[in-house]
């Protein structure tokens, strides 16, 4: 395939995020001279360092540390999930918010762990991102379905399944899910306000 069917079949935004990410780790494995696993020095200056950013002006590391990956395990699955769910929210919002999504709740979820979790602690990841994205399309799909209360079980199962693993950044997830949920019930209601108009035009 060549690039032009991968953002294709992908969607645009989709696709430029899985690229940006690869990069990113690219990057990372080159100052690590290690394509594995990334070196605790690379990820304090890359990822989000909580003690930089509070004390030493590292200002944009909870921005960076979203599209910044431990090992190639960690950005494999990440990059998965990317591809799955963010090309299925590109279907429904467009390319423009699904960055929007990526970006609010990975702040979202770097910002909780930056409050909530000790100065010493560095983190890195895309799921946070993720969550959001993920968030926003389980509520869009109860809001349009009128099953918001399954759907909102849906997403705190996928939470909970998902963050109680050693390592994992329980706060980042939990604050791009929530932001992913607010943003999903408003575009849900967007997406429901339009289809009642075309069905009650349709039916008149």
């Amino acid at each position: 395939m060549s690039l032009e069917r991968y953002f294709n079949r992908y969607g645009k935004a989709t696709f430029t995020l899985f690229l940006i990410n690869v990069a990113v780790y690219a990057v990372e494995a080159i100052l690590s001279r290690n394509p594995i696993s990334i070196s605790g020095n690379v990820l304090a200056t890359l990822g989000q360092w909580n003690y930089a950013v509070l004390h030493l002006g590292a200002w944009w590391q909870p921005f960076t540390a979203m599209f910044v990956h431990v090992n190639i395990i960690h950005i494999f699955f990440n990059m998965y999930f990317l591809l799955v769910m963010g090309s299925q929210l590109e279907r429904i919002l467009g390319p423009k918010r699904v960055v929007m999504i990526y970006v609010v709740s990975g702040l979202a979820g770097n910002l909780l762990t930056l409050f909530l979790m000790p100065p010493n602690v560095v983190s890195a990841g895309a799921s946070g991102a993720l969550f959001g994205i993920a968030g926003a399309l389980i509520t869009i799909t109860g809001v349009v379905g009128g099953n918001m209360q399954g759907a909102l079980i849906n997403a705190f199962v996928l939470f909970l399944i998902n963050s109680f693993l050693p390592g994992v950044n329980a706060y980042a997830h939990l604050g791009g899910l929530l932001a992913g949920i607010l943003i999903g019930y408003y575009y849900g209601k967007v997406i429901k306000r339009k289809l009642t108009w075309a069905y009650a035009y349709d039916y008149y």
